[in-house]
């Protein structure tokens, strides 16, 4: 059983009025949040992926917009576009659904290449190009994408380059028995979403985001950051292993998993609790590897067995 800050269990139980039995995927999120990263939801249609976005938008009282991706989105549907106003005779900026806190892309596999770019670049970059003129994006800015693991046909792909811009990707599962229950008592009257109150400012997540820059990581630690992702690159049953970026991104979220549980100093259990959904998304089977069943989440399991842990005291001492 997890301890949390007073602030971030708050935001768990709330969220948790809406989203049942799914802790791990909520703090998880949150640490991403915590850390300026995105998050990848995928899985099976009608999980509450959805749900989970929009519970999180009112939890911290932060401006939520949704973009259901297509085949016919472009790129302006996402930045938005400069129109001509008589009035004024000048070019005006009209923002698109990109300008808000938290961002749902819903089913982002479903939109063109170049679609998909035009929200890389504002993950990235955290603005956006309309017309040569550059807009920023508000602050904070997170974006939560689904996509449906089972449907290919009409699908885009998403390529590494934008798969390496989210900084976890988890899966929601279905609920055990006795939480599916609970959620039908839970739903047989009402949409327990439209009774959530935000729990937390705007200025109280800014300063908690600041505040987890300063939780200190130890030389074993960030020794076994790199020792973990640099296996990746050497396993018999990767194509491509983890980038340098993987390591930054490692070391940003498991920051955050410790300010969450009120610590100053990141554990390596902190690491390896948070490696498969940092890295399984980043990394490229072989050929021969997917034949015969392999997946990412295995091979990182291998990989945390055959790396040594630090020693408690070693961390704690630098």
């Amino acid at each position: 059983m997890r301890t949390y800050t007073k602030e971030i269990q708050a935001i768990i139980d709330n969220v948790e009025k809406v989203i049942i039995g799914k802790e791990n995927v909520i703090t998880q999120s949150l640490a991403a949040l915590l850390a300026g990263g995105h998050v990848l939801l995928e899985d099976v249609p009608g999980v509450g992926k959805t749900m989970l976005v929009r519970a999180f938008s009112r939890s911290i009282g932060l401006t939520f917009k949704r973009v259901q991706f297509t085949p016919d989105l472009l790129p302006s549907d996402l930045t938005g576009v400069s129109m001509y106003n008589q009035k004024t005779s000048q070019f005006e900026y009209r923002p698109g659904p990109l300008m808000g806190n938290i961002v749902l892309a819903d089913e982002i596999n479903r939109t063109s290449p170049k679609t998909q770019s035009a929200l890389l670049e504002g993950m990235a970059e955290a603005n956006v190009t309309v017309d040569g003129e550059i807009h920023t994006l508000p602050n904070p800015f997170f974006v939560m994408a689904t996509q449906n693991p089972i449907e290919h046909e009409g699908t885009y792909p998403l390529p590494e380059a934008q798969l390496d811009r989210f900084l976890i990707k988890v899966k929601m599962g279905y609920p055990d028995f006795q939480q599916e229950m609970k959620l039908l008592t839970r739903f047989e009257r009402d949409e327990p979403i439209e009774t959530l109150e935000s729990v937390i400012t705007r200025d109280e997540l800014l300063r908690m985001k600041e505040e987890v820059k300063a939780v200190h990581v130890s030389q074993p630690v960030k020794k076994y950051i790199v020792q973990l992702v640099q296996a990746t690159r050497s396993h018999a049953s990767l194509y491509l292993g983890a980038s340098p970026r993987s390591s930054i991104a490692l070391m940003k979220v498991a920051q955050a998993w410790a300010y969450m549980e009120g610590r100053t100093f990141v554990l390596p259990d902190d690491v390896k609790h948070l490696l498969t959904p940092v890295l399984s998304h980043r990394l490229i089977l072989t050929a021969d590897a997917r034949y015969h069943g392999q997946t990412a989440e295995r091979i990182l399991e291998q990989v945390k067995k055959e790396v040594a842990v630090p020693i408690q005291q070693d961390v704690e001492s630098l």
